[in-house]
């Protein structure tokens, strides 16, 4: 069977970017096709590189892995051989040359590069947060954020969640809407790690009338309407008071002022701890 695709599953025991750089270099030498790249980070033993092979086998897709450890590398290569699927250790031959050169032994630890920058790396792993936990995509980011920002369409939650992530501060936001019931993974975690924005209802009104004119739609949808921004509003203060969480005013402020006092908010709390 073929792989007209191009699909290629990489393993790592660190976040995998350096195997995707080198997969996406190599593709782009070829024309046909589209490849698909699936990304498997942090892989700590022969399981998880068992259950990424079997669906490697499922699309009879190559399979390119960076393991530090030769266990997992040796056991990657036994599998995919047994399998016969197509496979590279991108990382094992480069670093035994290295270790030839220079008779020093790697440290087979896994990460080493990207602690050279963890900063920077925390920063992208918080933007990449922020973009999958946005707009209340998936409740189950709120279980793993740092911060969830609660409100009503349009109060900033979506800017102030990656200026957090520019601070390394992974934020998930849930939108409240009267019509849909809040997520319950709200009510599993400490409030405090809960900030709700509110709003002056006529500012509201006038950034919704904006929205709806950029979009090329009349200003005199429901959704800026005053008796609808209202009952938002109020629904919204209804479930921020139910949770008990810190509540901050986005009237009239902009992203980086709201910002500090969340900060500061976060701070306090991590103070505390």
């Amino acid at each position: 069977m073929t792989n007209k695709n191009g699909t290629v599953y990489v393993m790592s025991d660190s976040l995998g970017e350096t195997a995707e750089q080198v997969i996406k270099a190599a593709a782009s030498q070829f024309n046909s096709g589209t490849t698909s790249i699936n990304r498997y980070p942090y892989i700590s033993d022969k399981v998880g590189v068992e259950e990424v092979i079997k669906e490697a086998i499922k699309e009879n897709a190559m399979v390119a892995y960076t393991f530090v450890c030769p266990d997992l590398r040796e056991f990657s290569e036994r599998m995919c051989k047994q399998f016969q699927l197509p496979y590279v250790d991108i990382l094992g031959p480069v670093m035994e040359q290295f270790s030839k050169i220079t008779s020093v032994k790697p440290k087979l630890e896994p990460g080493v590069y990207r602690k050279l920058d963890e900063q920077y790396f925390k920063r992208i792993e918080a933007i990449e947060f922020a973009v999958k936990y946005d707009d209340g995509k998936d409740p189950r980011g709120i279980l793993r954020a740092d911060v969830v920002l609660l409100g009503v369409s349009r109060t900033s939650k979506t800017p102030l969640s990656m200026y957090l992530a520019h601070k390394q501060i992974k934020a998930a936001n849930v939108p409240l809407v009267p019509e849909i019931k809040p997520p319950r993974e709200l009510y599993e975690i400490n409030p405090k790690k809960i900030i709700g924005l509110t709003i002056s209802p006529s500012q509201l009104n006038e950034i919704r009338r904006e929205r709806l004119l950029a979009l090329g739609l009349g200003d005199h949808s429901s959704y800026a309407s005053m008796e609808r921004i209202l009952s938002e509003l109020d629904y919204a203060e209804e479930i921020m008071k139910g949770l008990n969480c810190p509540v901050l005013e986005v009237t009239n402020k902009a992203v980086e002022e709201t910002a500090s006092k969340l900060l500061e908010i976060i701070r306090e709390e991590n103070d505390n701890d």
